[in-house]
């Protein structure tokens, strides 16, 4: 493993933008607002020839416990706070070498101190860093907190860039030794991104597939709004689960911080192996869930449809069938009676397993993991030529391609050209005389023949060349 070094201060110290200089993209979003981080953020990063992951936290706010329903210093839920408090805990516990950062234009505060005393305690090597030393005055008065009793402070200025390459000579030599640690292997790791509309469960499925409280759960739709990097070993395979913001529709975005989320949780999508959507069992399948899955589509990634909430939709149809309320405007329907509605309105991800689940309960969350490896295991799966023209002969042979434009369609020889996804191409006469009704049985009939279920996968059509006509 990497070793970890977690970013730790009171709110609005500039931890994210000092976080996304060091990582070299915007991958924290950064607002003039206390709060604005929550959940724990994890970014790569070298200096001088060493390797360490780079941790973003919430800020840390003392004082009594906020109650759930209140509201509490910076305008946030008081659940919701004392949730990004344990986030930061987590991380510190969690951390190899702690780099606290103070704000040199208000000077030492009675946060900081209570933070230096928690930090005191850790026993871990904590580096001080006074940030937004913009001008020479503040890099002066940055002495003052030497007074916290953690040494002497770095004077940085994260929007600058000024000081930071001392910071991270420092960072380098408390770090643990290489014979210490053990690098990770990226290769051989398989990403699943969880995605979905806002407060359908995501967040609560990842702490259900960990065991843990990774992320923080609320039922405040939109609490998630970085998109959060987990590694575990799973059945002796390496997976990295990517937890997001629950993606809205475009004319619902806000601007600033959401926006920011919704583009962070379209690249999880991007850069991941296989895409978990999730639908909640008891609203049913949305307008926003079929566009979610449009963009998974695009991206030829794996995908399975997670229908969540599933044990409240079934508590929900037996209320309903004993009388206890009525929606005649709505039903819940049966697991065969879901599975129809969600083949009619995704038609175009006919290939994706659909699991029926509680992240709650932990009902079939297993069952998720391994449908995904499985995914992940096929879209790696190469075809032999020889077998590959097999199939396409027998395809023709059942069904001869039609007639475009009074030019018959003439397939000569596909082979298979990449893994991840699947990618074939068909040499053919003329790729303009190829239907998208016959495309769409050629791939059918790949799926048949191979089983690439759960997968999207590509297909070409080009012309021989003269060499291969003669």
């Amino acid at each position: 493993m990497k070793p970890l070094v977690a970013i730790v201060g009171r709110p609005n110290v500039g931890k994210s933008t000092f976080f996304n200089r060091m990582i070299g993209e915007r991958m924290a979003i950064v607002e003039d607002l206390p709060g604005t981080t929550r959940d724990r953020l994890y970014g790569d990063t070298d200096w001088n020839g060493r390797d360490f992951t780079l941790i973003d936290t919430g800020g840390l706010e003392f004082g009594n416990d906020i109650p759930v329903g209140q509201v509490g210093l910076h305008g946030q839920p008081g659940d919701l706070m004392n949730h990004v408090m344990d986030q930061v805990h987590l991380a510190i516990e969690e951390a190899d070498v702690i780099v606290f950062l103070v704000d040199a234009r208000s000077g030492i505060t009675a946060a900081d101190e209570e933070v230096a005393a928690l930090l005191r305690k850790s026993n871990k090597p904590v580096i001080l860093a006074a940030n937004k030393a913009d001008n020479a005055a503040r890099r002066m008065d940055a002495v003052e907190f030497y007074a916290l009793g953690l040494g002497e402070p770095i004077v940085i200025s994260s929007i600058q860039g000024s000081g930071t390459g001392d910071l991270l000579d420092v960072i380098v030599e408390a770090l643990p030794s290489r014979e210490e640690m053990e690098e990770e292997d990226e290769e051989g790791i398989t990403r699943i991104a969880i995605v979905g509309r806002p407060n359908v469960g995501k967040s609560s499925l990842l702490n259900g597939i960990l065991g843990s409280p990774r992320s923080i759960v609320s039922d405040v739709p939109g609490t998630t709004r970085d998109t959060i990097d987990t590694s575990l070993e799973y059945e002796g395979r390496q997976l990295r689960i990517i937890d997001t913001a629950g993606i809205r529709r475009r004319g619902r975005v806000g601007p600033g911080v959401e926006k920011y989320s919704v583009l962070r949780s379209t690249r999880a999508i991007e850069r991941c192996d296989v895409a978990v959507l999730l639908i909640d069992a008891s609203e049913g399948l949305t307008a926003q869930d079929t566009h979610i899955a449009g963009i998974i589509q695009e991206q030829n990634k794996g995908v399975i449809i997670v229908v969540n909430k599933w044990d409240l939709a079934q508590e929900q149809r037996r209320a309903e069938r004993e009388g206890v309320y009525a929606r005649p405007d709505e039903e819940i329907e049966s697991a065969e009676g879901y599975r129809e509605i969600i083949g009619e309105g995704l038609k175009f991800l006919p290939y994706a397993p659909v699991i029926f689940a509680s992240a709650k309960t932990g009902y079939h969350v297993k069952s998720i993991l391994d449908t995904a490896l499985q995914i992940a295991d096929t879209r790696y799966l190469r075809i032999p030529t020889s077998r590959l023209n097999e199939m396409l002969r027998e395809a023709v042979r059942r069904f001869d391609p039609s007639v475009i434009r009074s030019r018959p369609l003439k397939l000569y020889y596909g082979t298979q050209t990449r893994v991840n996804p699947p990618t074939f191409v068909f040499f053919v006469n003329d790729p303009q005389a190829v239907h998208f009704s016959y495309e769409r049985y050629l791939e059918n009939r790949l799926r048949e023949t191979f089983s690439f279920k759960g997968t999207a996968i590509r297909m070409f059509f080009r012309p021989r060349t003269r060499e291969e006509r003669r």
